[in-house]
């Protein structure tokens, strides 16, 4: 399952709210949120976010291994 850093990353690093977080990133407001809970966004997206962070892909969205 994919997993993200999101809400880590706004919390920690940029301590914004949702809103003014997705408004950095150029992302509707109600699709960060279903990101930061759990929906992958496509590859187009996550690139734009990454860009947007400066950071690569992987920092961002990680495969969590189930066994």
């Amino acid at each position: 399952m994919v997993k993200n850093r999101l809400k880590e990353i706004r919390m920690r690093e940029y301590m914004m709210n949702k809103t003014q977080f997705a408004d950095m990133l150029d992302i509707n407001y109600k699709q960060y949120i279903k990101y930061e809970i759990d929906t992958v966004p496509s590859l187009e997206i996550a690139l734009k976010i990454s860009d947007k962070l400066n950071r690569s892909v992987n920092e961002i969205f990680y495969l969590e291994l189930i066994f």
